[in-house]
């Protein structure tokens, strides 16, 4: 009996559809990823095991490094409301535009009397300024005020307490670091984060 021969079909497949789809997914990850801020203080954290998500909303991150603090706090609506306050206490006045410049600052670290000035400067001339860090001193400790200002503004804004993250330069002085924490204590905030790098990462 003889032999049945079975047609070879092609085993090349059209990839055109896989093509469409691989660009229409990179093309939305592109659209929707956010770019990350350049940082105002650049500082080198220590290393630990653990491994845990810093919060979203709600949350201050102060900088500390080269015998500097950084302020900065998460939410546009949050950093106007406190750059208000912060302007009742010191008598300052920021107009609309002032207040719209600001909302976009993540971090910075100049004095009250200087932030007109700051705010003006363009994002490229905001990171070339060597930024000389918040007062911290007795006689003006700003770094005190902002953290207040905040606290009150997340409250009345959000209903919620504004938590902190620390995040120090693995080789500051620990004066500095120490300084900070009993800015902290003195407002009766004893609980807080510290940001490090997980080891292993480089």
């Amino acid at each position: 009996m003889p032999k049945v021969k079975i047609k070879r079909k092609s085993t090349s497949t059209d990839m055109t559809a896989m093509c469409d789809v691989a660009f229409l997914l990179l093309t939305f990850f592109i659209l929707t990823a956010t770019a990350r801020q350049p940082e105002a203080l650049a500082v080198d954290t220590p290393s630990s095991t653990v491994k845990t998500k810093v919060p979203d909303a709600d949350i201050s991150m102060l900088t500390i490094g080269q015998g500097k603090v950084f302020f900065g706090v998460v939410g546009q609506d949050v950093r106007i409301k406190t750059l208000q306050k912060m302007g009742e206490q010191y008598k300052i006045s920021f107009t609309p535009e002032e207040t719209k410049r600001f909302a976009l600052i993540e971090s910075f670290g100049v004095p009250v009397a200087n932030l007109k000035q700051y705010i003006a400067l363009d994002n490229a001339d905001r990171m070339k300024l060597k930024q000389p860090g918040i007062p911290t001193d007795s006689l003006d400790n700003q770094l005190n005020a902002w953290i207040l200002q905040a606290r009150y503004a997340t409250k009345e804004l959000h209903g919620n307490e504004l938590r902190f993250t620390l995040k120090g330069d693995s080789k500051e002085e620990y004066p500095t670091i120490k300084k900070i924490i009993n800015i902290l204590q003195e407002q009766k905030i004893n609980k807080f984060s510290l940001i490090t790098s997980l080891e292993g990462d480089n």
